[in-house]
């Protein structure tokens, strides 16, 4: 029994096949940004009003490097996935809703880029 109505057989329209898998990503780089939220935490606040010196011998530890930049890694695409969601979700528009969509992933990008150059530079004590 085919729940489509004739239209929508004749036009194709149906699921678009990937609402499950992005609401799955969503929920797994949440769960994964819990504790990589509480060392990020942990960090800045043993950290507090600490030198850069010290920062960066903390930094040049590649455990640190790496669960920071993990972190960032996890939030950003996090962020990227809510946002999106926020996009097809409240903007109607066609070329609006993709210029949005465009931004989206322009800016997550160039932040994800210079958290990593960040924490690479100082983990490298440049």
């Amino acid at each position: 029994m085919m729940r489509k109505t004739p239209l929508g057989r004749v036009l194709g329209l149906g699921s678009a096949k990937s609402g499950t898998e992005h609401w799955w990503v969503q929920r797994v780089t949440a769960i994964a940004g819990i504790p990589l939220v509480i060392f990020l935490i942990g960090f800045v606040l043993t950290h507090f009003g600490a030198s850069r010196a010290e920062m960066l011998a903390s930094l040049a530890n590649p455990l640190v490097a790496i669960l920071l930049a993990l972190t960032m890694i996890t939030l950003i695409w996090h962020m990227k996935l809510g946002v999106q969601v926020i996009i097809e979700d409240y903007i109607h528009a066609p070329g609006s809703k993709f210029g949005a969509l465009l931004l989206n992933t322009f800016f997550t990008a160039a932040m994800g880029v210079a958290a990593l150059y960040a924490i690479l530079k100082m983990s490298f004590g440049l």
